[in-house]
């Protein structure tokens, strides 16, 4: 009757969301007064997961799912679940467990809550806070079915140690075909992704060209932060679509995200407000961003983005 969580990993390394859905589980696994198993797919170090309060990791080693794809996991994750009896299943609210997420409610005949930002409020009805209309309310969702699916919304809890001697054990599901079959992927390898990142520093038209991208990516390079953009920055081909944030891009939930020379649309707002902090950085004093922000600087990013790297290039040195 263990909680079962579901930990991403890319390229035989977990994702930071891992580590974030692992520390989740075993804080409702405390609430129920139980374990926590998870399902660990094509990953080099399954052990790691015991800092984070796992007991049991089912390591599953298979080619077929060196690739994601939603019908699969769902499929594997699936009877993870009926094997180890679990009646809660976390998944993160990644891309991927996005699409993930509908398919394995479905197998789990699960209700499912999604963007949850806190540990039950009850268990009995099991009850969780969760946002809304884009990020702008919350509203306290309670779940009937006997098995219960939570997507967790990302960097909403936290990653919390809780050091656990985990026990791996190989797992051999049953993987169906599903008639897809990826040829190649190619993949940025030197970056920070947008959702791993703590921080984001992300551009807009207000930069007036690609050939200015240059100042983004050392600023993001100093941060340790990964890079983005509006809407119309993509549109335009300025930068890849990839890096598109907003509410028809990719969304954001960052500790810091940086905004330069982004008006601040009622689309871009809603895919970037569940950051932490927002820092704005804009010639007019009228942009609809300085609204939503928490700190906003008026003034040219010509001027201002050369020396903030300056001055974090100076703390940096003078800390090392």
């Amino acid at each position: 009757m263990s909680v079962l969580v579901y930990t991403e990993s890319e390229q035989g390394k977990f994702k930071k969301v891992a580590f974030e859905v692992a520390s989740y589980a075993r804080a409702i696994a405390d609430q129920l007064g139980t374990s926590v198993t998870a399902v660990s797919i094509n990953a080099e170090d399954p052990s790691l997961l015991g800092t984070y309060g796992v007991t049991k990791v089912l390591n599953i080693k298979d080619s077929k799912l060196d690739t994601f794809n939603a019908k699969s996991y769902a499929h594997v994750i699936n009877q993870a679940a009926a094997e180890e009896g679990s009646k809660v299943v976390v998944v993160s609210s990644s891309a991927d467990s996005k699409y993930l997420a509908p398919l394995l409610a479905i197998e789990l005949k699960a209700g499912y809550a999604s963007n949850v930002v806190a540990l039950p409020t009850n268990l009995s009805p099991f009850t969780v806070k969760r946002t809304a209309f884009t990020n702008k309310a919350f509203n306290e969702t309670s779940i009937s079915t006997s098995t219960k699916l939570v997507g967790l919304s990302n960097n909403s809890f936290g990653i919390k140690e809780h050091i656990t001697e985990a026990e791996v054990t190989h797992y051999s599901p049953s993987i169906p075909d599903n008639g897809v079959h990826v040829e190649s992927v190619d993949k940025v390898t030197d970056k920070v992704t947008i959702a791993d990142a703590d921080i984001v520093v992300s551009g807009g038209r207000g930069l007036k060209g690609p050939e200015n991208w240059g100042m983004i990516e050392e600023l993001a390079d100093v941060l340790g932060a990964a890079t983005a953009c509006s809407k119309p920055v993509s549109d335009l081909g300025w930068r890849p679509h990839g890096e598109h944030v907003g509410q028809t891009g990719k969304p954001v939930a960052a500790n810091l995200y940086i905004a330069i020379g982004i008006s601040g649309a009622i689309q871009h707002l809603a895919g970037i407000n569940a950051s932490k902090v927002k820092l704005v950085i804009n010639t007019d004093p009228e942009a609809p961003f300085f609204k939503a922000a928490d700190y906003g600087v008026i003034g040219d990013a010509f001027e201002v983005v050369p020396a903030l790297i300056e001055k974090l290039k100076a703390f940096k040195a003078q800390n090392a």
